[in-house]
């Protein structure tokens, strides 16, 4: 194998300064072109790269930048973090992945070693047990020591930083609506991630259309009572609760607050010889595999995850190249789409 050659061994080699190699391997306009081509002709010889660590020392930067997601089996996540990758790479940033699988102590963990890595900034979903507990002084400490910070989808009010989410309630109202002007008028929402933040906005918009159609008298009593929160069940149970849920209650339509919530009720509709749409009309969120792959396909909120991830990591990556010392930081909110298929009337 080839040894690394470094920048003194090519500036030996060609009789220049070493300042005068790593100019001309930046093409910089004070060295001459013969110049230039001479280094860059022994550098291709020796496939010559830099060192990654030497230039972040001298730059004071990593061109790193640490992704914390709460998991990754998720659809939504998994196309969200394909969006920051994308950004990242397409401005010359790597990134470094950390998964909390849901835990505030993962988190708490991952945040700290990323620092003590000196990634240059973060982009952050929060984790289920974070949002439950509403600890974040994790995340007051990269405040304190300036390291720039994005959080998407998953946020809180209680961090001041730059947040990209989607328009959950805003998303929820439009799915309700669409069931009520479809003709249902007993509508159930299901959920088995009602902590997160997410879902109690999904929830409440739901509230406000059903409390806004007084002609549906039903929608007021099956959004509001039957509510059926599934968090931190095993899938066995959660079938069972589902089934138990459609059986006990007369509905003709179900918004499931999450994509697993949906793709369930529309299973176990089937074996309760349901059929869908005709009896029992079912919306969900997230256009993933489950709802292109269910029979029939599932009406769903696409919430464009990886446009999410890629203006997160853009805002973030914004803060990195053009340092600003007073900044007050922004929400955007990306619009979701109503995608209609077999599932719905």
């Amino acid at each position: 194998m080839r040894k690394k050659v470094t920048l003194k061994q090519l500036a030996r080699e060609l009789n220049l300064s070493i300042s005068t190699v790593s100019k001309s391997l930046k093409n910089d306009p004070e060295i001459s072109q013969k110049t230039i081509t001479r280094v860059h002709e022994l550098a291709n010889f020796y496939n010559y790269k830099p060192n990654a660590l030497a230039v972040s020392l001298k730059s004071s930067k990593t061109k790193t930048i640490g992704v914390i997601l709460p998991e990754i089996l998720n659809h939504f996540f998994a196309k969200a973090l394909f969006g920051i990758e994308k950004q990242a790479a397409e401005n010359g940033y790597k990134i470094v992945t950390c998964i909390t699988n849901e835990s505030y102590q993962k988190e708490v963990e991952y945040v700290e070693m990323l620092n003590y890595s000196s990634v240059d900034g973060f982009v952050v979903a929060l984790s289920q047990e974070t949002q439950v507990l509403n600890k974040f002084d994790h995340f007051q400490v990269l405040k304190r020591d300036n390291v720039p910070f994005v959080m998407f989808d998953r946020v809180s009010d209680e961090i001041d930083c730059d947040k990209v989410i989607v328009d959950d309630k805003v998303a929820s109202k439009n799915a309700i609506q669409y069931l009520i002007d479809s003709g249902c008028k007993k509508i159930a929402v299901v959920t088995t991630i009602g902590d997160l933040s997410v879902a109690k906005l999904r929830l409440e918009g739901a509230r406000e259309v059903a409390n806004a159609n007084n002609d549906v008298s039903l929608i007021d009593l099956q959004v509001k009572d039957t509510i059926l929160d599934l968090v931190e069940q095993d899938s066995h149970n959660i079938e069972n609760e589902i089934e138990k849920f459609l059986k006990e209650n007369d509905l003709d339509a179900v918004l499931g607050l999450d994509e697993t919530a949906a793709a369930i009720t529309i299973n176990i509709s089937h074996k309760l010889g349901y059929k869908i749409p005709q009896d029992i009309s079912v919306v969900g969120f997230t256009d993933g595999l489950l709802s292109r792959h269910s029979y029939p396909k599932l009406t769903t909120v696409s919430q464009h995850a990886e446009d999410l991830g890629a203006k997160a990591a853009k805002i973030l990556l914004n803060h990195l190249d053009n340092e600003v010392e007073k900044y007050k930081p922004q929400t955007e909110i990306v619009k979701t789409s109503l995608i209609v298929r077999d599932s719905t009337m």
